[in-house]
C-alpha cells in the first residue's frame, strides 16, 4: 500500500543524496505562501454549524519531477534488497506512510451504511465497497509517502466524521505499520498492521501488502476480515509512471460465514480491463447472493446473479447493450455524499438494475498541484493552532521533514531526512550497545482473534495522553 513504501533505510549509505540538493535550484516559491482559503498554514476556519473547515490546499504547489528519473537511482541497486535503497526527497510526497493509512477512512460514511443495515447481506456490501475505496486515493498517486521512524505516531480525530484514529510504527526492519481506530459512537472498530513486501521487477516495482485489515460491527456483533490487493507501478524505467492494482481479496464475516470475493483485474495487454473489479457474495453455502462489479477509480455497482449471467450471455452474442446513465436521482439516493459531488463519468458497463454502492469523490481542482491529493488527503498533515500542545511528540504532523516540504523548502527537508535517518541509525546502534530492546508505545504483537494470524493489537491507553515515555524520534 503506497508506492515504495518501504525503500529508504536507515541502513543506507546516502550514496544518492547528491539528487535532493538539486530539486531547491529548480523551485521558486515562497515557504511563508498563505494556502487558498487564505488562512495561514496552521489556523483552521470554523463554520457556522460549529464545524471546522479543514484546508483545501497545501501550503506551496507541487515541484517538477521531469529532470529526474526512478531508473537512475534504481539502476546503482541492482541486486540490492529494496528495503535497502533511499530514494531522493524529489520522489515524495509530504505525507507519513502512517497518514497514507488513515486515506482508508475517506469513504467512513460506507462503514456507518454498514452498521445501519438490518439485513446481512447489504452489510456485506457495504463493507465490500469499502475495501475498495480504500485503494481509491492511490488512483494517480505516484509520489512516495514518507517511511515512518520507528516510534512515529499519527492520530486523527475527526468529529464531523464521527471517527478517531491512532498509528504506530512498531517495526522498521522489516517496516510493520499498525492502526486502531474507533467510531466515536462506539458502533465500531477497525484495526490492522501493514508490511509492504516490495519486488523490483525491472520495468515496474511491486507491493504485495501483508497484514490483515478487521473490521468489527458492534451492534451486529460481526467481524470482518481481508487483505489488500496487490500495488504495481509501470514505467519506473522509462515513460509515464502509472498505478495498477489486481489479485483477489477474500472479505469473510465470521458472524455469518457469508463471503464476499473481489478480483482486481490486472491490465492485460490492451488495458482492457485496467481498473476492473468483478466478484460476488456468497453465504456459508457458496450459494451467489449477488455480482459486484466496476471500477476501483470510479464506482462500484451490485445486481443479482441472474440478470448479471444473462447480460454476460447476451453480450458474448453480440446483442447491443445500451449504457443506461444512471440518474442522478440514483446517485443521490444510493450515495450519502452525492449531494457534495459533481457528476463523475463512468466508463463502467453499467447493467440494467443495478444498485450503486460508492463512487469515487472527485478531487480537488487545484489536485494536480497538489501531488494528487485528494481534499481528505490535502487536510491530514494539517497542524492546527493549539494541536502542538495535546498531540504526542511522536506525531507526524511535527516531522521536520514533512514540514518543510510541504512549505516548498525543499533543500530544508532533503537535510532534516538525512538528520532524522542518522538520528535513528545511532539509536538503534545505542540500544545494540547496552542491550535494550525497542519497546512499542501503544500496540502489542498478539493474535488476531478472528483469523488466528500474528497481528499488531492496539493495547489501549493513547488518548489519555500520557506521553511521557514517548521516545524523542525529531
Amino acid at each position: 500500500y503506497g508506492f515504495y513504501a518501504g525503500f529508504d533505510s536507515d541502513n543506507s549509505s546516502g550514496d544518492f543524496s547528491e539528487a535532493n540538493h538539486k530539486v531547491a535550484e529548480m523551485l521558486d516559491l515562497d515557504p511563508h505562501q498563505s494556502d487558498r482559503t487564505g488562512k495561514h498554514n496552521g489556523e483552521t476556519e470554523i463554520q457556522e454549524n460549529g464545524i471546522k473547515r479543514h484546508r483545501t490546499s497545501l501550503p506551496a504547489p507541487m515541484f517538477s519531477r521531469n529532470d529526474f528519473s526512478v531508473w537512475s537511482i534504481l539502476k546503482k541497486c541492482i541486486g540490492l534488497e529494496l528495503s535497502k535503497i533511499t530514494m531522493p526527497i524529489v520522489f515524495n510526497e509530504p505525507l507519513s506512510f502512517l497518514q497514507r493509512i488513515t486515506e482508508y477512512m475517506e469513504h467512513i460514511y460506507l462503514i456507518n451504511k454498514a452498521c445501519s443495515h438490518t439485513d446481512p447481506l447489504e452489510r456485506m456490501q457495504a463493507v465490500a465497497a469499502f475495501a475498495v475505496s480504500a485503494v481509491a486515493s492511490q488512483w494517480e498517486r505516484t509520489g512516495k509517502p514518507f517511511n515512518p521512524l520507528l516510534g512515529e505516531t499519527y492520530e486523527l480525530t475527526r468529529e464531523d466524521l464521527g471517527f478517531r484514529f491512532i498509528s504506530e510504527q512498531v517495526s522498521h526492519h522489516p517496516p510493520i505499520s499498525a492502526f486502531y481506530s474507533e467510531g466515536l459512537n462506539k458502533d465500531f472498530i477497525f484495526h490492522g498492521s501493514i508490511y509492504p513486501k516490495l519486488k523490483f521487477w525491472g520495468k515496474s516495482i511491486e507491493a504485495e501488502p501483508r497484514g490483515t485489515i478487521t473490521l468489527e460491527l458492534l451492534k451486529h456483533n460481526e467481524a470482518y476480515t481481508w487483505t489488500n490487493p496487490t500495488c504495481c507501478v509501470h514505467n519506473v524505467i522509462i515513460g509515464k509512471l502509472w498505478l495498477e492494482q489486481y489479485g483477489t481479496v477474500e472479505i469473510v464475516n465470521h458472524s455469518t460465514g457469508d463471503k464476499c470475493v473481489l478480483n482486481f483485474k490486472p491490465c492485460g495487454l490492451f488495458g482492457k480491463e485496467l481498473h476492473r473489479v468483478e466478484g460476488h457474495i456468497q453465504d456459508k453455502n457458496r450459494k451467489k447472493l449477488c455480482v459486484i462489479y466496476g471500477k476501483w477509480t470510479e464506482c462500484l455497482w451490485c445486481t443479482d446473479p441472474t440478470t448479471y449471467e444473462t447480460y454476460k450471455k447476451n453480450e458474448k452474442r453480440g446483442g447491443e447493450q445500451k449504457k443506461p446513465k444512471p440518474s442522478e436521482d440514483v446517485i443521490k439516493s444510493e450515495n450519502d455524499e452525492a449531494d457534495d459531488m459533481p457528476e463523475v463519468q463512468d466508463t463502467v458497463q453499467f447493467i440494467p438494475g443495478s444498485k450503486l454502492l460508492w463512487r469515487i469523490n472527485c478531487r480537488p481542482p487545484n489536485s494536480s498541484q497538489m501531488y494528487n491529493f485528494t481534499s481528505f488527503a490535502v487536510s491530514l498533515n494539517e497542524l492546527e493552532k493549539g494541536m502542538e500542545a495535546i498531540l504526542a511528540p511522536t506525531d507526524c504532523r511535527l516531522r521536520p521533514d514533512i514540514r518543510n516540504m510541504e512549505n516548498g523548502n525543499m533543500d530544508v527537508a532533503s537535510k532534516e531526512k538525512e538528520r532524522l535517518e542518522e538520528k535513528q541509525r545511532a539509536a538503534r546502534k545505542e540500544r545494540a550497545k547496552d542491550e535494550v530492546e525497542w519497546h512499542t508505545r501503544w500496540f502489542h504483537q498478539g493474535t488476531n482473534p478472528y483469523t488466528g494470524t500474528s497481528d499488531w493489537l492496539y493495547s489501549g491507553g493513547y488518548f489519555d495522553r500520557n506521553f511521557s515515555d514517548c521516545p524523542d524520534i525529531y
